[in-house]
């Protein structure tokens, strides 16, 4: 398993700043959709953190216009981008083939879809499946159970990632049962009184 830390809703350079310290701590470093949209990836580009052994994904949360976007995302040296699932099959071909043959990695965010569209999806073999509780849900969530869950539908897929409220607890669940590939966590590290301590405590409960 490997943890994605997603830095969000914060100035840039605090971002930049942080993610060149967790570099080599943690396995991705998530610049979030706020801060694409906050300073465009054009400043993200002249800013872009040196990281030399994490791996950088910006969350563009691309729905249309897939190829262009993709396209300036890689530019900036981005390692993973993020397409929605509700995008339409074409956009969702068309940057998977633009991503395979640039060597980089897509992550397909299933936020708000359903089983009929996942159905459609499920047939990109190195793309990552995210899993994504949304901030602004007031439903239940249970990380560990619809993994599970997930895991038993779509069995084909070979790469899960799980984000929404993950605290030490539900990474340690998460870890044990072994079926997600990627844990997402955001403000349980980022919104910590020491963010690399707690970077580093999650790597502890997940390996």
């Amino acid at each position: 398993m490997k943890l994605q830390v997603a830095i969000d809703r914060v100035s840039l350079d605090y971002a930049i700043e942080l993610a060149n310290k967790l570099d080599g701590i943690v396995d991705v470093i998530e610049l979030g959709t706020s801060l694409v949209k906050d300073y465009g990836l054009i400043t993200i580009k002249q800013k872009l953190p040196s990281l030399k052994k994490s791996q950088l994904l910006l969350d563009l949360k691309t729905i249309d216009e897939g190829v262009y976007e993709f396209d300036k995302g890689f530019e900036t040296g981005a390692d993973i981008l993020t397409v929605m699932g509700g995008a339409s099959v074409d956009t969702l071909e068309k940057v998977y083939k633009q991503t395979e043959e640039l060597g980089k990695t897509m992550l397909i965010d299933l936020m708000e879809i359903n089983d009929e569209k996942t159905s459609l999806i499920n047939k990109f073999p190195k793309a990552i499946y995210g899993i994504h509780h949304a901030n602004d849900s007031q439903n239940d969530f249970n990380a560990v159970d619809t993994v599970m869950e997930f895991h038993k539908n779509y069995v084909n897929i070979q790469k899960i990632s799980i984000a929404g409220g993950i605290d030490l607890t539900v990474a340690q669940q998460l870890a044990s049962q072994g079926i997600a590939d990627y844990i997402i966590v955001g403000g349980s590290i980022i919104k910590a009184d020491d963010p690399i301590k707690a970077a580093k405590k999650f790597m502890e409960v997940i390996r």
